[in-house]
């Protein structure tokens, strides 16, 4: 009674300790952005003039002590940055509230035939160069609060008579003290360009109405703040959005819980009848598991998606022929059936990855702890689950985890095997009863007679937001991490 009672004071223990430590993340954010101001203050305020030139003309205070190099480059990415203010970020900024106003239209000559289009706005490339600019202008303001610390220490140095680094100095830091900040100034710029501005490029997206009725330029798209959001928790009518997403979310959690079970436990078990004394060419044995690696998993999906085959299949002509079945099997017609085939033919192509990794710690647990198991009367099965089950969770736990995630959105499987099918009445086209998030998302998006994109949007931020969440209330609670020591 007492432990039971301990259990349920720890929960709101744990909620509270969560929310103290979102709002120190939220204290500690407004602080840095305080700081940030205080520091131009009093960088203002305790500067001299040729500090304080750096606040209009950008490298100022590196030309005045000696820093050409510095105050050249600093000089040409204010340039830089006004022209291109100036000449494009500004344009496509100004309309970024609305997306673009401007409808292209044709031009028509006095004898009425169209000969050409006006050229109008592209909410496209107004929403996608918008996301740019800000990140541009937040790139700018960084290196604008460097040189005006730059110029400040400046003054620091000579009022103190300290020496100030000249260009040969910052060339030789760069190649030798700062060489890591060189050789991460490239793929930084490349994560920035090629991953972030797409990332939230497509999160805006969905707040607004983008979708197949708007694909040509000529066509204006608008915000829409959480409509979409809104529609897709819709629970009106018999196939409706919101029953269709929630339908889905269920069986994308089973299936990932199943998926990351079922070829965790089979692995495991393999593992340990290979690697068991008495066994003999466990090489060869682990030959076999590892050629199913080599072959490219789509493959093995079409071959056993035509194995499977309602008609032609190979395992239905067989089992006619031994006189199992009068009737062909539909193997993926059946929502029970079809589930629980996607199951069984991830464990084939699953286990054999995790046979090989569980191999590898199995044969790392130290031989006294069995010994002195079996010297207490334990038998095989206490064995496992007192020594195996726990060592082996505690290394494996994040790789469950990642597993998890990679299940909640393991398109292969489910895509190439059942195509989200069977069908029901009870969803909303085109989703379909072996569906995950990830492949509705993908058929409502890619399927050229839908193409919503907006949903679609939508859908890719709740998965993001369920597996953040999961990830990290799972890793917190992890044997991992919370019991590290009685591993060491």
């Amino acid at each position: 009674m007492a432990e039971a009672i301990s259990q349920t004071t720890k929960q709101p223990n744990k909620f509270m300790r969560w929310l103290a430590t979102l709002g120190n993340s939220f204290v500690s954010f407004f602080k840095k952005i305080g700081a940030f101001f205080v520091g131009i203050w009093n960088i203002m305020r305790n500067g001299n003039w040729k500090t304080r030139m750096s606040f209009l003309i950008m490298g100022f205070g590196c030309f005045a002590y000696a820093q050409p190099l510095r105050g050249v480059l600093f000089l040409l990415v204010e340039i830089g940055f006004v022209l291109f203010m100036t000449f494009s970020g500004g344009v496509y900024l100004s309309k970024f509230g609305t997306l673009g106003t401007e409808v292209q239209g044709p031009i028509i000559d006095e004898t009425g035939v169209q000969v050409g289009m006006t050229k109008g706005d592209n909410s496209l490339a107004i929403l996608l160069f918008g996301v740019s600019t800000i990140l541009i202008i937040f790139m700018f303001a960084a290196v604008y609060l460097w040189q005006l610390r730059n110029a400040y220490d400046n003054q620091q140095k000579a009022e103190f008579g300290m020496p100030i680094s000249g260009a040969k100095t910052d060339l030789r830091n760069m190649l030798d003290k700062n060489f890591h900040t060189t050789l991460l100034a490239l793929p930084t710029l490349g994560i920035l360009i090629g991953t972030l501005i797409p990332l939230v490029f497509m999160i805006l997206i969905a707040f607004t109405n983008y979708d197949r009725d708007h694909l040509t330029p000529g066509n204006l798209f608008t915000w829409v703040g959480f409509e979409n959001f809104v529609n897709l928790f819709a629970m009106k009518g018999t196939n409706s959005m919101g029953k269709t997403f929630f339908s889905l979310l269920g069986w994308t959690l089973l299936w990932a819980v199943l998926a990351t079970v079922t070829t965790y436990i089979g692995g495991m078990i393999l593992a340990i009848l290979i690697n068991k004394k008495g066994v003999r060419f466990k090489k060869i044995y682990r030959g076999f598991f590892v050629i199913t690696i080599a072959i490219p998993q789509f493959v093995s999906l079409l071959v056993v998606s035509k194995f499977f085959s309602t008609e032609n299949g190979l395992v239905n002509q067989l089992l006619k022929s031994w006189g199992l079945i009068t009737q062909n099997v539909g193997w993926f017609e059946n929502v029970t059936l079809a589930r629980t085939m996607v199951v069984i033919v991830n464990m084939w192509i699953g286990i054999p990855y995790s046979m090989l990794i569980t191999s590898g710690i199995l044969m790392n647990i130290p031989e006294e702890l069995y010994e002195s198991a079996r010297i207490d009367g334990a038998g095989p099965v206490t064995t496992f689950f007192k020594i195996t089950l726990p060592y082996m969770l505690f290394v494996t736990g994040p790789y469950l985890l990642t597993q998890f995630i990679g299940n909640i959105n393991n398109f292969n499987v489910i895509f190439l095997l059942t195509g989200g099918g069977p069908t029901s009445p009870d969803l909303m086209a085109p989703a379909g009863r072996t569906d995950l998030l990830i492949t509705w998302l993908y058929n409502i998006t890619v399927n050229g007679v839908y193409k919503d994109y907006k949903t679609g949007s939508a859908i890719g931020i709740l998965v993001f937001i369920v597996c953040a969440v999961f990830s990290l209330a799972v890793y917190r609670n992890t044997s991992s991490v919370k019991n590290e020591e009685d591993f060491q």
